[in-house]
């Protein structure tokens, strides 16, 4: 089994190639849905996110608006340490009950974990082999603007809570240059994945 961790930017293009690698077979685990369903209406997680912040972030049904939540903690440090001091301890918790089960379905396979904060939570080091996916800050300000529809000042304050991606960089394995067309990273993207599958195959 290898744990393959795939991390990036904001809208650097980490969702395209998770869904490559799992097109492939791998199996894949994902930080941002392990949130989702955190934050559930009536999960432990949702209530005590919705007691901190109050009623502001939450839609007539009870439900969290994550694109409130998430303009308050981009824009507060001390909120977003708060939440993320919260949610991280219990995502990794869920990943490894992931990994666990797939293992025990699975004991040679290629576990895909696609995290956004991968590097800045230290969990990289669980991982057997990274990925980072690289965009300029260019790049990721114009697609953060099209694809969720924020102003300018809001996406430059979400790229600017990350680690910039040049120093990403300096800790992947594999680093995919997500910077010009679909079809070139879709060609990096199956060279990495064939080179891990070429170690995963020597290990068994």
């Amino acid at each position: 089994m290898i744990i393959l961790g795939l991390t990036g930017g904001i809208a650097s293009g980490k969702g395209l190639v998770a869904r490559i690698f799992q097109e492939r077979g791998a199996h894949l685990i994902d930080a941002d849905r392990i949130v989702h369903e955190l934050l559930a209406t009536g999960e432990e997680s949702w209530r005590e996110v919705t007691e901190f912040f109050g009623d502001r972030i939450q839609r007539p049904d009870g439900s969290i608006d994550r694109s409130k939540l998430g303009e308050i903690v981009f824009n507060d440090a001390a909120k977003r340490e708060w939440l993320n001091s919260l949610l991280h301890p219990k995502v990794f918790q869920a990943f490894h009950a992931q990994v666990k089960r797939i293992a025990s379905r699975s004991p040679a396979a290629l576990i895909v974990f696609e995290a956004a904060l991968l590097i800045e939570t230290g969990f990289l080091r669980n991982m057997d082999r990274t990925v980072v996916v690289y965009a300029s800050p260019e790049q990721q300000l114009a697609r953060l603007m099209e694809r969720d529809r924020f102003t300018r000042e809001h996406a430059e304050a979400r790229i600017r809570s990350q680690m910039p991606l040049d120093e990403k960089r300096k800790h992947a394995d594999f680093v995919i240059d997500n910077s010009g067309s679909r079809e070139e990273t879709e060609r990096q993207a199956l060279t990495v994945f064939e080179q891990v599958k070429q170690e995963l195959e020597k290990d068994r």
